[in-house]
């Protein structure tokens, strides 16, 4: 299935069938209102525009115009405020006029992310398979997997077994957490190990899942382990914070996000997971107030781990490319990156993802003309409905790399190599110095600083070397 949005939006859809590059062209394609705004770069605008006063200057002294006045309100990031266009005006003209007035520092649409596990071959894959957990998380336990069980061992001896003690905020689609309405918590997660979240899409504390992509990545991260059901997490112990930013079609704007992102910063995440992307054709500078989050985040000591993308592009997505965030790659069960994953000087490190492997003669791990490898498995919706779940196919991406690379994290927080507190530029260090390197051994552009190895960066002995 593939699910798109009906409004607009310069995001692509969440794709989940092997039509993705086509549906990617056709959303893509700019209709002529988002070509006469001037400012989506190949991607359609939203109605909104996100407006920063330069401090001392209200909203009205600053240029937002009566017409507006219902629609504009702040946001969490000082002296910002979001302006819902009234109809028939002209988003290209209200950003000249905002742009041209003295009191405002900068105003940009209110772009559009989309959670970016996208992929999903329509082949059955090895499909939901019973029996023992190893046999289906290769990622976790395989020759191209995290080396997760020897990581357990290296934290439990540590007093932190699956990293107890440490928040992950999961800022997604929600996360199947609780028994409310319609909605029932995921038969694989304890009510005792989700800290207060917040959803702001309903604007209410009630971040329940509405898609099952932001479930399939935190179960990644804490799924429970050793129950004698469904799958394992890679940070079992830790708690989840889930923050809801993207909607039912799994997209969300900027100033959302970033409202997120302060939000778990400010509740008290350690780590903060986006398996998200924006378009190839958004930049730092249309997104300053989820760029500002991030940098906030880094200043309170709180790392930001994101997706790197997943159009197989020589360019990492934002928010991934972003200064202060670790942006993750994803790798196949052979151990050559994913046909999909996007590459580039920003990449940190990789982690497994599923899929077919992308064509790179003479690395000796990629045989594209070869079947594709597995997909990643945790427990989530099957199908569209929040109150059924299982172990469904057809999860692949840069999303389901991420949030191994956080639930890492994590581990490595609990485990206290890196001393009781680390910083982030700690963290990242410890993740890039223990990861394994892949195909020529210098293709960083390709995998960063290697794959991901949850042993290596939770093992005692190598603290010394990268904790400074």
């Amino acid at each position: 299935m593939t699910l798109r949005t009906d409004r607009p939006s310069r995001a692509i859809a969440l794709s989940l069938t092997p039509a993705a590059a086509l549906c990617c062209l056709l959303i893509l394609a700019p209709s002529a209102w988002a070509r006469s705004a001037g400012t989506a770069r190949g991607v359609r605008a939203p109605r909104v525009i996100v407006v920063r006063y330069a401090a001392g200057v209200t909203a009205r002294a600053g240029g937002a115009r009566a017409s507006a006045a219902a629609t504009n309100r702040p946001v969490a990031l000082a002296r910002t405020r979001l302006v819902r266009l009234a109809p028939g005006e002209s988003l290209a003209g209200e950003l000249r006029r905002l742009r041209a007035r003295p009191g405002v520092s900068w105003a940009v649409p209110d772009y559009v992310a989309h959670a970016s596990n996208a992929l999903v071959p329509n082949d059955p894959g090895s499909g939901p398979a019973a029996g023992d957990w190893t046999q289906l998380q290769w990622n976790f336990n395989g020759p191209a997997g995290v080396n997760a069980p020897e990581a357990w061992a290296n934290v439990a001896a540590d007093g932190a077994p699956g990293g107890r003690g440490v928040t992950v905020a999961v800022l997604d689609t929600g996360v199947a957490y609780a028994n409310r309405g319609r909605f029932r918590r995921s038969p694989d997660f304890s009510r005792y190990e989700f800290v207060q979240g917040y959803d702001f899409v309903a604007h209410d504390s009630f971040p329940n899942d509405h898609n099952g992509h932001g479930t399939f990545v935190a179960a990644a991260i804490a799924e429970s382990t050793g129950n004698g059901y469904g799958l394992t997490g890679l940070a079992y112990g830790a708690h989840i914070m889930p923050v809801r930013v993207l909607d039912s079609q799994g997209e969300g704007e900027a100033s959302t996000i970033a409202e997120g992102i302060l939000f778990a910063v400010r509740h008290g995440a350690q780590v903060i997971n986006l398996s998200l992307e924006f378009s190839a054709g958004v930049t730092a500078s249309d997104i300053p107030e989820l760029i500002a989050a991030i940098r906030y985040a880094h200043r309170h000591r709180v790392l930001v781990v994101a997706a790197a993308g997943n159009e197989g592009h020589a360019a990492i997505a934002y928010p991934a490319r972003a200064p202060d965030v670790v942006s993750v790659g994803a790798t196949t069960e052979h151990g050559c990156l994913a046909s999909y994953s996007n590459d580039g000087s920003s990449l940190v490190l990789v982690a497994p993802g599923g899929g077919p492997d992308a064509d790179l003669p003479g690395d000796p791990n990629c045989r594209p003309e070869l079947p594709s490898g597995r997909d990643v498995f945790q427990v989530t919706f099957l199908g569209s409905s929040p109150r059924r779940f299982g172990i469904p196919g057809g999860y692949e991406g840069t999303s389901m790399a991420t949030p191994q690379v956080s639930a890492t994290a994590a581990l490595i927080i609990a485990s206290g190599v890196l001393g009781r507190s680390p910083t982030p530029d700690q963290i990242t260090e410890r993740l890039r110095a223990t990861a394994r390197k892949l195909g020529g051994g210098d293709d960083e552009r390709l995998y960063g600083a290697g794959l991901l190895d949850a042993a290596a960066a939770t093992a005692p002995t190598a603290a010394a070397t990268i904790a400074g």
